[in-house]
């Protein structure tokens, strides 16, 4: 199928010289073409360029798109989603609106243990037609990949359940996916106080199925005070490199853990909230292919302090920003509320933050040579936004739905 999009207001985002991340300065590099045309054929990118360039005859037999007044955007990916879950958990947040922190509610049985315990109740079809209610809803926000991972199980019955939920997912939505194991996200009650023989069933039991299976691209551990030591954390990390899995780590939420610094020795993709990050972490991070992503929503919703997003491009990091949409701590897939957080709490201009959104975060899934950018032999995951004035409309404008129409490789979904 071909398609063209005509007359676009402004082609945001577009590379001649595809890069797989920027850093630093380079995080406010945003090129665009005024008055453009983009080519979409058999699901990739194949042209684009200023309409005075568009080649003759090239609509013929072309699905034509009309974006007089509109901007085309390259789709957000959004790198870290626990979306695949048994229930919403609304009552926990009166409980934090009455003053209880995260860890007292944890402590209480509730949290992740309380979608834990759902987790073992339902079956894998209704999980499985709720997870892709909300895909659907994040594909409207115009989100184009995601990244699912496990953990509301915290058995190995239950973990595998949710990984092939995940895989089911992945073989129906037109979105990229990719899956996480994190079996260790949380330590079952009847674990605590001895949380090493946890630890021997993520590794001698989950993970030797999760890879026998195909089940699972990446593993994950929630490294960080009151839940998974540094020590406990690198015995999982090195049992899932032997199967392949690359590790992405939930670090320094609640404390300096070590988790990023864990992250960096293991070859991490991706080190994940970051509310406590200094010097010592961001050294680390400089020497590293890591991607530090902050979850904006979490913090927001708990009312956290925020990660030094700041400091950590002025000191020559790439960051990326992630939606950590889950039931407990940030009940929202929205990109688009992601992107005007990222400027409005973080400080990042809008250039930094369609970077951190974009490119950064499909760094931080694995897939920035295929996504998170507009260039040929990318997959064409785009979407067109209403009429909006500028570039900097996009994160200014918060709580509307700016997208009209979503393409999703090379189809039109929405």
């Amino acid at each position: 199928m071909t398609i063209l999009i005509r007359n676009i207001k402004k082609l945001v985002q577009v590379e001649n010289n595809p890069v797989l991340m920027r850093s630093g300065k380079m995080m406010s590099e945003l090129n665009s073409i005024d008055n453009a045309f983009l080519l979409i054929n058999n699901e990739k990118i194949t042209g684009f360029g200023n309409m005075a360039d568009l080649p003759a005859n090239v609509s013929e037999g072309a699905e034509v798109i009309d974006a007089i007044g509109k901007m085309v955007f390259p789709s957000f990916c959004d790198s870290h989603t626990h979306l695949v879950y048994p229930a919403s958990r609304e009552i926990e947040y009166v409980d934090k609106i009455k003053g209880l922190s995260y860890e007292e509610i944890a402590e209480r049985g509730g949290g992740i243990l309380n979608s834990a315990k759902l987790m073992a109740e339902i079956s894998e079809d209704e999980l499985y037609e709720d997870a892709m209610k909300r895909l659907d809803e994040i594909i409207s926000y115009g989100t184009g990949a995601v990244e699912i991972k496990s953990g509301y199980g915290l058995t190995t019955e239950t973990e595998l359940k949710m990984l092939r939920v995940i895989k089911r997912l992945k073989e129906n939505s037109p979105l990229t996916i990719k899956a996480t194991f994190l079996g260790a996200h949380s330590i079952p009650a009847e674990y605590r106080g001895k949380q090493s023989e946890y630890v021997d069933i993520v590794i001698n039991e989950m993970l030797p199925q999760v890879a026998a299976d195909d089940l699972a691209e990446f593993i994950d551990v929630f490294c960080d005070r009151g839940f998974f030591t540094v020590e406990d954390t690198e015995r999982i990390l090195m049992a899932g490199l032997k199967y392949g899995l690359r590790p992405k780590i939930h670090a320094n939420e609640l404390d300096y853990s070590g988790g990023i610094q864990a992250g960096v020795k293991y070859g991490a993709l991706s080190v994940d909230h970051l509310e406590y990050t200094g010097d010592d972490e961001i050294h680390a991070l400089l020497k590293s292919d890591t991607m530090p992503t902050i979850l904006p929503g979490a913090a927001f919703f708990l009312g956290m302090i925020y990660a030094p997003a700041r400091k950590m491009i002025d000191a020559g990091l790439p960051v990326a920003m992630a939606s950590d949409f889950n039931p407990g701590s940030s009940p929202s897939g929205n990109m688009q509320l992601i992107l005007s957080m990222a400027s409005i709490l973080y400080r990042l201009t809008p250039e930094e933050a369609i970077n951190a959104v974009t490119l950064n975060s499909a760094y931080a899934m694995g897939v920035s040579d295929q996504l998170g950018t507009i260039a040929i032999g990318k997959k064409a995951n785009v979407f067109i936004t209403n009429e909006i004035p500028t570039i900097e409309y996009m994160p200014y404008y918060y709580g509307t739905n700016k997208v009209e129409r979503v393409i999703l490789n090379g189809n039109v979904i929405v």
